[in-house]
């Protein structure tokens, strides 16, 4: 038999488009239509009773950012009667832009929603049957999103705030119907697509792709092109055979979970996305309620909130739906943030709140943590997602992945304190599966595990803007469950997925450390402010706490339950993946940053009177020490008076120009460019800099990725480089006994920056603090710190510890980390003696070593900062202006000095009045066991919670003294519920005695005695 395929096949795709998917809607009337433009948005029932004007198809519409009400009105004909009739209504939609661009909510005359429209979801269903003659109206809520990710992509553009994008209409109405729908054709379309989709997957010596291509073809010869819809279920009989041939006993098991991945906010605000959920939830539950076999599963309680707050007549639905098992509340997180840069309390807090949430609200305990589009995963996050109570993890960003092929699909995932989580990555690499046909085989053959596992996973339906899944993706699914030469479909939720596929794969391979995303490295930069604001909201909401819970304690002071609860999931909103990494449009950042203001001046607000509470009235000058460690001869979270610290420090000139800072612990030397040309470590006697090289250089480097400007910072940005040497100014501003500072000012491109190095009676460390007005675009700028240190792996700060990474680029897997997270510090050392580098709000790093010849030879570790990028999408303004941070260089640093000197920039003294000092709540007898959070239980009882981890990669006995006489002490998991698996904890009157593993994380109740 000649080989007639591509014949075959081609006939197939032009008498689908252009016969059979336009007899789908085989006879229409128009809709009377008409349209009130809302002054942003407004109350439902605002927009119902607003007056409207008349309007027609062709029409254009829809300023950026604008909503629109359109009412639309009509009859069914009576001589429609018995038969199954949509309304058609196409506000001018791209198909290829599901979520991202125009949607709309429906709603009935009394405002209850019925479910939206999206480019891939245009019906509304009236009846099957109708009656005839039924009169129809329903309410547009329409938003005209712009599409910022248009064709071609990361052009730079001013859609993204209302500011700049301007009032000219971006749509035009396309089709507002109402419309005969004909269910036999719609069915042979997904007869068609399946089988269509299937064919190319086949091999084509396989006697199933042969059979498939014979019955398309007989199937088309019995399509009448004329008449279509009469000829429809003819045709369908010729499928039937090859469509019921099962699957084969060992294909590939895919569970499909419906899915709808909403970005809490990207390109789009959040303001939209609170419709976005709303819309998507609507449409969800009416799809449950039509598909017996259906399950969709959300993520993020955030969103949950919102719909329950905003539209609770949608979230009435949901619930409904959850607890009949259909609709699935997945993750247990509050957003699906980003997992690198949050600190420790504030990733153990996505999951209190998130799961917390679920509990009280549907009595749902998740086991899996959901994230499907995080830019990566930091190495401690496994024993975070252990403490919360969950055992299974879910991404498939990993796929992404530029250079390294990730070698599993299914595998145990070990943090850094040996904790494993079950993981799977979908093999369909994808979050929007679609259930075509490529995808299904994709996933087939990509998986990973073949041999010893045969199950996957598949989220299901239009994300990103949201949509979810759609009655198309569903038949598909239906023709798939046990299709030949198919894997199996079977919608399934995620926890009964995870249990079948831990109990097929008990020896499920291992993967240690870090899930490195080889990808969108720029993130840990972009969007300067927004990265600022989430430190110090982090460090603020510390201080809350602590010194409210030390005020409740010792004055009975109103412990503010309420407002740390609003601003913890404030701080957790805005650690979304797309928010906190910087990859968001300008009205994003421009938010956050006013949001981030507004917390920080709340929780100045809480801390002031809690400190003013415990210090009572009076004129003695105290410092307050929030932070983990002593200092200054003031307690970790004590309120006392600050002793001096070692020998005055002396400023002078250097004979070569510039300076010279001397603490009798350091020598600094900093010549007349402003750079520091040596760093000497008195204790060692031993010179911190490579010889000839210069410390704090900025280097700024040309930046503009191949794509993804915001997410990307590609490896070839190091090819080009310029030093910025040249100094306006560099004067000794400061000298007394206490500090010596001097002042270094730069110009460069159309940016200036000015530093003050300072160095401080009684530290062991350089203080650089940075103000830089930046107005370049597509540049990178970096502080080099280059060392005279031999170190083949260097320590960088993660949440509950420190992972390390290697300084060589021997495999492909090392060369691709040449952009890497740390949060307060980055340490390395040859065996007795180390540096440390202290940020107080920067993640972004390199660290890279070159070997010396000549008359120095020896290894140079140079350490790099990230501080700034300008790329020109998705916010073409990105980062300009004014930016202020600050790091030190510690020479001669212990991974424990590392620790304590990360928490000590980030949680700098304060100076009040008061009537004199105020003993710390709870004090730890060992450094190396850090309290991350001291607290009042979130359940009102006045119980203490005090959450600690070993912070220095080993052993730690620990003894925890209270200011309080204790009744009982317990260990409980991240949401304060008694633990069955923690550490043996001993106790006495004041006293609590226990042991930690390496960088174990322990959470204490603490109950007190005046409680009883």
């Amino acid at each position: 038999m000649h080989d007639d395929r591509a014949l075959v096949e081609a006939r197939l795709t032009r008498v689908l488009n252009e016969r059979i998917r336009p007899a789908l809607y085989p006879e229409s009337v128009p809709l009377e239509v008409s349209a009130w433009v809302a002054p942003g948005t407004v109350p439902v029932a605002e927009g119902l009773a607003a007056a409207r004007t008349p309007v027609a198809v062709g029409d254009a519409w829809g300023a950026p950012w604008a909503t629109t009400w359109f009412t639309v009105r009509g009859r069914v004909p009576r001589e429609w009667a018995g038969r199954t009739v949509e309304a058609v209504l196409d506000l001018g939609f791209d198909e290829r832009m599901p979520g991202f661009q125009c949607e709309a909510l429906v709603h009935m005359p009394d405002g209850t929603p019925v479910k939206a429209l999206n480019p891939r979801n245009q019906w509304v269903r009236v009846g099957a049957p109708v009656r005839g003659g039924e009169r129809v109206e329903w309410h547009l809520e329409a938003a005209s999103n712009p599409v910022i990710l248009d064709v071609p992509p990361f052009r730079p553009t001013r859609l993204g705030d209302p500011e700049t994008a301007g009032s000219e209409p971006l749509y035009r109405l396309a089709r507002l119907d109402l419309a005969v729908f004909d269910t036999a054709v719609w069915e042979l379309i997904q007869d068609l697509e399946v089988l269509g989709e299937l064919m190319p997957e086949l091999a084509v010596d396989s006697p199933r792709r042969w059979e498939v291509l014979r019955a398309v073809g007989r199937a088309l010869d019995l399509v009448d092109l004329q008449d279509v819809n009469g000829s429809a279920e003819r045709a369908r009989s010729a499928l039937r055979e090859v469509l019921a041939t099962p699957a084969a006993a060992s294909a590939h098991r895919i569970s499909a979970v419906g899915h709808a991945h909403i970005d809490s906010a990207w390109l789009w605000p959040l303001r939209e996305t609170v419709r976005k959920v709303a819309r998507t939830t609507a449409n969800m539950t009416a799809l449950l309620e039509d598909e017996p076999e259906f399950v969709f599963a959300m993520s993020q309680a955030q969103q949950y909130a919102w719909i329950k707050e905003h539209r609770p007549e949608v979230y009435a639905k949901v619930k409904k739906a959850v607890a009949e098992g259909r609709f699935v509340p997945a993750g247990g997180m509050w957003v699906e943030s980003d997992t690198n840069m949050p600190g420790s309390e504030a990733m153990a807090r996505q999951f209190v709140h998130g799961k917390r949430f679920f509990l009280e609200e549907f009595g749902v305990e998740n086991e899996e943590a959901w994230l499907p589009d995080t830019f990566g995963f930091a190495a401690g996050l496994p024993q975070i997602i252990k403490a919360a109570g969950s055992k299974w993890l879910l991404s498939q960003k990993i796929s992404w992945s530029q250079i390294n092929d990730f070698p599993h699909h299914t595998f145990r995932w070990e943090g850094i304190d040996g904790t494993r989580i079950f993981t799977h990555f979908p093999p369909v690499d994808t979050y929007n599966c679609q259930m075509a046909g490529g995808e299904i085989a994709h996933a087939a053959r990509n998986f990973k595990d073949k041999g010893a596992a045969r199950h996957s996973l598949a989220p299901t339906g239009w994300g990103d803007g949201g949509g979810g899944t759609t009655r198309e993706m569903i038949a598909k699914a239906r023709r798939l469950r046990s299709l030949d030469g198919s894997a199996v479909v079977e919608w399934e939720k995620p926890a009964a997925f995870f249990a079948k596929a831990e109990a097929e794969y008990p020896q499920a391979p291992v993967w240690v450390g870090e899930l490195y995303l080889e990808l969108h490295r720029g993130t840990l930069t972009s969007q300067a402010r927004t990265k600022r604001g989430n430190r110090r909201s982090e460090q603020l909401l510390r201080e809350a706490e602590l010194w409210s819970a030390t005020a409740a304690v010792a004055t009975s002071h109103p412990y503010p339950y309420a407002e740390l609860d609003r601003l913890w999931k404030t701080v957790l909103l805005h650690q979304f993946h797309d928010i906190l990494p910087g990859s968001s449009i300008a009205w994003v950042h421009r938010e956050a940053e006013r949001t981030y203001a507004a917390v920080a001046a709340e929780l100045e607000d809480i801390i002031a009177a809690a400190l003013a509470a415990l210090a009572g009235e009076g004129d003695a000058c105290l410092t307050v020490n929030s932070a983990p460690h002593a200092r200054a001869g003031v307690a970790a979270g004590a309120i006392g008076s600050a002793a001096a610290e070692g020998p005055e420090v002396r400023a002078g000139a250097r004979p070569d120009g510039g300076f010279v800072l001397d603490n009798g612990l350091l020598r600094i030397e900093i010549d007349d460019r402003g750079l520091v040309v040596s760093v000497h470590d008195r204790a060692a006697d031993r010179e911190t800099l490579a010889p000839g090289s210069a410390a704090n250089l900025l280097q700024i480097h040309p930046d503009f990725p191949n794509m993804w400007d915001a997410w990307d910072v590609d490896s070839f940005y190091r090819n080009v480089v310029t030093d910025l040497t040249e100094a306006d100014e560099v004067t000794l501003r400061e000298v007394a006994a206490e500090a010596a500072t001097v002042r270094v000012a730069r110009s460069f491109g159309d940016s200036r920056v000015v530093q003050d190095l300072t160095l401080r009676r009684g530290r062991r460390r350089l203080d650089i603090a940075t103000e830089v007005d930046w107005h370049e675009t597509e540049k990178f700028l970096k502080a080099a710190f280059p060392l005279d240190l031999h170190a083949e792996r260097y320590a960088a700060e993660t949440q509950f510890g420190h992972l390390y990474r290697p300084t060589h680029t021997n495999t492909s897997w090392e060369a691709a980390k040449f952009e890497a997270c740390a949060h307060r510090f980055v340490h390395a050392e040859e065996p007795g003696w180390g540096v440390a580098l202290v940020n107080d709000c920067l993640y972004g790093h390199d660290v890279t070593r070159t070997v010396r010849d000549g008359d120095a030879p020896g290894t140079t570790t140079t350490v790099r900062l990230s501080l700034l990028r300008a790329p020109r999408f998705p916010d073409p303004e990105t980062d300009q202006g004014l930016h202020r941070f600050r790091y030190a260089l510690a020479p001669g640093a212990t991974l424990a000095d590392a620790v304590r000197e990360g928490h000590r920039i980030n949680l700098p003294e304060r100076r009040i009045a008061g009537s004199g000092p105020v003993p710390p709540l709870i004090t730890v007898d060992n450094d190396a066991t850090v309290a991350t959070a001291v607290k009042l239980a979130d359940d009102a009882s006045g119980d203490v919670i005090v959450r600690l981890h070993e912070a220095h990669g080993g052993r730690a006995r620990t003894t925890l003294s209270t200011a309080f006489t204790l009744a009982d002490a317990l260990t409980t998991d991240l949401l304060e519920r008694p633990a069955d698996n923690g550490p043996a904890v001993e106790w006495q009157e004041n006293t609590v005695r226990l042991a930690l593993r390496p960088f174990q994380i322990v959470t204490l109740r603490l109950v007190r005695a005046d409680r009883r």
